[in-house]
């Protein structure tokens, strides 16, 4: 398929993850396998420069994956995204933020599988503000409701994975939409438009998704962030990559929306 959209210079990818099974893993990573050379290429073909690189779930809080996708991808057009247990070091944090570290996630979407508590993210926002850290919350809708009143208390930046994971069938009509409206309007919240096949009801082209993320992004272009989830660890059937490409044309209204959310927020939150 020939490439229809095009990108600005230096256009970031604000959600992907790299799994090595060459690096100590729980031993999935081998199924879910998405390396940087793989990435690399993909990254060139689709036109992106930039690379925000999230912890992936089979290396647990061991970020050593992380730390080496980001020195190989180049350290001046990629960051990493960490996760560490509450009981982690002062110096271990220096040393992820040496590293290209600018923020921790709390996956805690399903509770089966999470790695880490919701309960850290509190005191590790507050240890790592001053390194001008975001707290990344992947989250549902309930749960971003749930924990309200400790998510608006972060001091630093909120960085909201995959749209909010609002309830497919509500699409903006879900309760937790005004609150996504909320921390927008305080200036210190982005939203991850990302993963319409992890927001949809009805599959490609994820027309219910795209009515969430068109409205995000009219709502408050300054504040969204765009990804494409790359190796889409949770889709059997991986999606095609250009059709999430072009959702960058579908969900944003023009030009200046788009190089918002692909270069300038992204440099804002990660300091590219």
């Amino acid at each position: 398929m020939k490439k229809k959209v095009t990108l600005p210079a230096h256009a970031c990818n604000s959600h992907l993850h790299i799994i090595d099974p060459a690096f100590p893993n729980d031993g999935k990573a081998v199924e879910q396998r998405g390396t940087v050379e793989e990435y690399r290429a993909l990254a060139k073909s689709l036109g992106l420069s930039r690379a925000v690189f999230v912890q992936a779930k089979p290396f647990g809080t061991d970020n050593a994956c992380l730390l080496d996708a980001v020195q190989r991808f180049g350290p001046e057009n990629s960051r990493g995204i960490a996760v560490v247990s509450g009981e982690v070091s002062d110096e271990e944090l220096r040393r992820l933020h040496e590293g290209g570290v600018r923020g921790l996630r709390f996956s805690v979407w399903n509770p089966a599988n999470a790695v880490v508590s919701f309960v850290m993210c509190a005191p590790l926002a507050e240890r790592t503000k001053d390194m001008g850290w975001n707290m990344q919350l992947h989250m549902s809708s309930e749960q971003l409701l749930e924990q309200a009143a400790v998510i608006e208390a972060l001091p630093g930046r909120i960085v909201i994975d995959h749209m909010g994971r609002l309830k497919p069938e509500l699409g903006v009509s879900d309760p937790a939409y005004p609150f996504l409206c909320k921390l927008i309007d305080k200036g210190n919240t982005w939203i991850k438009l990302s993963g319409p096949y992890l927001n949809t009801r009805r599959g490609a082209p994820w027309d219910d998704a795209a009515k969430v993320a068109s409205a995000l992004a009219a709502y408050a272009p300054e504040r969204m962030l765009w990804g494409n989830d790359f190796p889409h660890v949770t889709e059997k059937i991986k999606p095609n990559e250009w059709e999430l490409l072009e959702t960058i044309d579908r969900w944003f209204a023009d030009d200046r929306a788009r190089r918002l959310a692909l270069v300038e927020n992204p440099a804002k939150v990660y300091g590219f």
